[in-house]
Formats: C-alpha cells, structure tokens, sequence
C-alpha cells in the first residue's frame, strides 16, 4: 500500500452526493426534520415533558411503532434514557432470570454478554462466537432463560434473520439489540420478546434514548423479577420505565429535540408505506453498494455471504494498492464524511450506512467519488 499525504484532490461538485454524511450512527438526519424544531408552531422545546404537550409526542411516538412494527395485541412499547448501553444494563438486572446465551460476533453484540459476565447475581453467561463477518447460530439449551441476538452488528456490517432458536424452551426469552436494523430490516414479531434500539440510527434522531418493544411474556418476566425483591437502580429498573411509558413520559428527564426528531423520521417512514417503504429503501442502498463492490477490481464486499451483508451498514474491503483510510480522508475533505472503518476492526476498508434516511441515489453518486478519488491518488 503506497504511503501517501492527504493530497488536494477536489471531486467535480457534479459528481458529489446530493448529502455527504453517510456514518453509521448517528445517521444523516433529514433536513425536514431538523427544520421541523424550528419552525412554527413548535414551542415544545424547553418545556416539560411530564405536561399534555410532551406527552402526546411520546403518545405518538409509542403508537407509531406499534404500527410500523405491526405489534400483536399486548405487545408494549417503553422507551427511557440512557441508549442501547444502559438498556444492556437494564436487561441485566430485569430480564435475565439466571442464566442468558448471547451471539458474539462483533465489537457491539459482545459487550452485552461482558455486561451479563459482569453481573454477580447471574449465573456465568453461554457466549457462542464466530469470526467477524460472519454470525453465529442461537442453540437452544436447558437452563437458558434469554437468548440474545443481534439484528445487525455495525462494527463490521453483519445482518441476521431474527428467529427463535431451535428447541426453544418454554418460558425463555429472545431479546434482540437491533439499534442499526431498526426501520431498515424487516422483522416479525412472534420472533422475538423484546427488540430494543436507540433512535440515532434508522430513526434519524440523536442518542441517549433507548426504545423496546416488549411482549406480554417480556412483560411478565420484568413483573416477576420485580416482585422477587431483586436491586436494581431506580434508572435500571425496566418496571419504573414500563410504568411510566404507560403514561406517555420517561422516568427521568428525556431531550424533546430526540424525541420530535425521531417522531418525524417514524411518521414519516409511515406516510411513505410504512418498513416496506423503509426497508426497500436500504435494500436499494444495499443493491447499488454491493453491486460495485463485487464489480470493482479493488474492491469486495467484508461479508463474504451474500444473505448476511447488511442493508443498513456496508462493509466494504480494499485492496493492498488501495489506502482506505486516505481515500476516508480525501472523500472528507470533499464533504463525504464518516466513511471510515471501524476503528477496533482494523482492516483496509470503508464502513458506509444505508439507512432510511439515505438516498439510495447518493450512495449511486458516493461510489462514483470513491472511483475518482482512487484513480486520483493512483
């Protein structure tokens, strides 16, 4: 690979992305929505979120997932502070009984089983790993109350099917981290408990929210460990989030900015036909990034199975003649930013989101940059 600077290489504007932020969390956020704090009437902002304004935000937001996911009756939809890391504390202390098995194949779906490891009231979590760029499978096995998966692992671009595993157990739960699938992946209901995301993602908001959708044996779980006498802290409790969502606010003070942002960016996904309308927007991403990839003598696709690379985060490998890393740098110096590989994977290649908010033409006009920057620097 040639040792380069970063040299002064502008990319004709004809040829620039409509938008140039293409990171994989948080997301591009629509410029409608951004508008939409700002303008008239919006007078939400610095208010309180425990009045009748704030919480028909919440209201909304709660009933909009219930039909962008197409939740069965009892089925509930709690949110609190924190993110996808607090929520893995959460689960911790109000989700698993004893014992949980986790899918570990990657940065992001290996830190909840470190948090399950950690805890000293559970038993020593069952991890089944795999390299990355590739998942494992959940193995259904006595003594596991919680299966945990990963929808899509962002920090290398690996998507799964979510389906409860083989010889399931009754009783068991499968709770599943889809803070990069959720909106771009589909997903049925009966297969999971609990699918939980944070909104700076496919909802094209900002962080330090956390969002699950809950079943009614999810439900019950958090009831009964409630009622055992367990400690959990009043922030950690999954019992104080679910009772307040059922009021339509959060347990402690939330940003109004997140919740308005990601309330735009569900309704609207729905106005447009709903995780149909989402969804095919990522496959098409998907289609035109892996298309080139596969068609570019420098380039190829990280996930080497064609059905487990993902629609909303696309990994994608250089060739030794080819600095990834300074084409990243370059492509920033143009205004296409947040390309970057994963920092902790360390390979020679470019990390690119989907997600719904991204037009599929810009990812079309993003790979024709990369071809005119690499050309440059050859």
């Amino acid at each position: 690979m040639p040792s380069i600077g970063n040299p002064e290489i502008v990319v004709p504007s004809g040829m620039l992305p409509g938008d140039g932020r293409f990171g994989s969390g948080p997301s591009k956020i629509r410029a409608e929505a951004v508008q939409s704090l700002v303008a008239p009437p919006n007078t939400l902002l610095g208010t309180s979120h425990r009045q009748q304004p704030v919480k028909a935000v919440v209201g909304r937001l709660r009933s909009g997932l219930r039909e962008l996911f197409s939740l069965p009756d009892g089925y509930e939809v709690v949110l609190g502070n924190g993110g996808t890391t607090a929520f893995w504390d959460v689960a911790t202390f109000c989700l698993i009984e004893q014992r949980s098995q986790h899918l570990s194949f990657g940065e992001f779906s290996a830190k909840f089983a470190a948090a399950a490891k950690a805890a000293p009231w559970l038993s020593g979590p069952d991890v089944i790993e795999s390299p990355v760029g590739t998942h494992p499978l959940a193995e259904g096995r006595e003594g596991i109350d919680l299966y945990a998966l990963t929808h899509n692992e962002t920090s290398t671009g690996v998507m799964m099917e979510v389906r409860r595993p083989d010889r399931f157990q009754d009783g068991a739960l499968v709770a599943v981290d889809a803070t990069s699938a959720a909106a771009g992946l589909r997903v049925e209901p009966s297969e999971f408990d609990v699918y939980y995301f944070a909104p700076q993602k496919g909802f094209a908001s900002d962080g330090g929210l956390w969002l699950a959708l809950l079943s009614p044996r999810a439900v019950a779980r958090v009831e009964r460990i409630k009622a055992s006498g367990r400690f959990m802290p009043a922030f950690l409790d999954l019992h104080v989030a679910l009772d307040n969502s059922r009021l339509d606010q959060t347990y402690n003070t939330p940003a109004i900015a997140t919740l308005l942002l990601a309330l735009n960016q569900l309704e609207w996904i729905l106005g447009n036909g709903g995780l149909e309308f989402s969804a095919g927007r990522c496959d098409r991403s998907a289609e035109i990034l892996y298309g080139w990839a596969e068609s570019t003598v420098y380039a190829t696709p990280f996930v080497a199975k064609p059905d487990e690379r993902s629609h909303v985060v696309g990994t994608i490998d250089f060739d030794q003649s080819v600095d990834a890393d300074l084409v990243a740098k370059v492509l920033r110096s143009n205004g296409i930013v947040d390309t970057e590989s994963y920092r902790k994977l360390g390979r020679n290649q470019l990390r690119i989101a989907m997600f719904p908010a991204i037009d599929p033409d810009d990812i079309a006009a993003l790979t024709g940059c990369i071809e005119y920057v690499v050309s440059a620097l050859s």
